[in-house]
């Protein structure tokens, strides 16, 4: 199965609970008018998008509607998909031009984010770079000895020290063997969660700090791993973690267990934070590169024949 099948098969839950709302509202109409947009901006809401991006994307929407003189309320679904897409795009790829280059992986616990750095070193390694990890979550009992497994389910070396350490030694340890190894990108591990948040988030500026003095001149990704099924929560975790750790992307994990990935359009809309990969699956290549068309596409439909052999795939 191709990943754009998987992410059709991963996003069946939103595609099944916000696309089929959709299309039930804009089906109900015949015309274009003021009701049919407020009820799509409620509809919208309730599948996760949130208020303000659900607004924005009906603001646009009157905009195209009059500057394009439409009048059939059947021309409405692909014009909410060319917005969609339009506001999710920008800024997906990494920027990891730099050897090393160093990537730090935060997140709360239970987000999936020691699976999500593994499946990123796989894929990073399957484009051809090499991949050192660093176990720098030292708080959480066993998260070094499952960054281990993943290491070596991806074939990447592991810097670590012993539960407990200083995660910002770690961090330290892991860029001066990055360096010596000549590898191409350093991918830091951190804690989810310390006693209170001013204590987690005064450990990941101490980190930066180490990052910034023994690497200054390499290229810094703080990537932030979110957990699609929390829904408006995954939002506001983006929000609290963008203001006290200067995050440059989102990983959005567990897509497909959840009938909410509508969220991925609203982290995206309000906070300006580029969406860099997505998850929907628990094997090492289900991360994959975010890719806004695609999603949009696996979203409302589109590509039918790929889901009539992705159906026929599953069956």
């Amino acid at each position: 199965m191709g990943f754009f099948s998987k992410l059709a098969e991963g996003l069946r839950k939103t595609r099944e609970s916000m696309a089929k709302a959709v299309d039930a509202v804009v089906n109900s109409f015949t015309k274009i008018d003021e009701e049919l947009f407020e009820e799509l901006e409620e509809t919208l809401i309730m599948s996760d998008v949130g208020m303000p991006t659900a607004q924005a994307i009906c603001s646009e929407l009157r905009t195209q509607v009059k500057k394009r003189g439409l009048t059939d309320a059947s021309q409405v679904k692909g014009l909410i998909k060319e917005i969609i897409a339009e506001m999710l795009e920008g800024g997906e790829a990494l920027n990891i031009s730099t050897k090393p280059s160093v990537i730090l992986v935060i997140g709360v616990n239970g987000v999936g984010k020691t699976t999500t750095i593994g499946k990123l070193a796989a894929n990073l390694k399957e484009e051809g770079k090499k991949v050192l990890l660093g176990a720098a979550d030292t708080f959480r009992a066993a998260a070094i000895e499952q960054l281990e497994i993943w290491a070596d389910r991806a074939g990447v070396d592991l810097i670590k020290q012993s539960e407990g350490s200083d995660p910002a030694a770690v961090v330290f340890d892991a860029i001066t063997a990055g360096k010596a190894r000549g590898v191409d990108v350093v991918i830091c591990d951190t804690a989810g969660r310390l006693h209170n948040k001013k204590n987690l988030m005064d450990e990941l500026s101490k980190i930066s700090r180490v990052i910034q003095r023994e690497a200054p001149d390499s290229d810094v990704e703080v990537l932030l791993v979110l957990d699609a099924t929390t829904g408006q929560n995954a939002l506001n975790q983006a929000r609290q973690f963008k203001e006290a750790a200067g995050i440059t992307g989102i990983i959005l994990t567990k897509l497909d267990g959840t009938a909410r990935g509508g969220v991925v359009i609203g982290i995206k809309q309000e906070l300006q934070v580029p969406i860099k990969y997505i998850g929907v699956g628990e094997k090492i290549d289900d991360l994959r590169p975010f890719n806004a068309k695609d999603f949009v596409d696996a979203l409302f439909g589109g590509r039918e024949e790929e889901d009539t052999i992705q159906e026929e795939e599953i069956g």
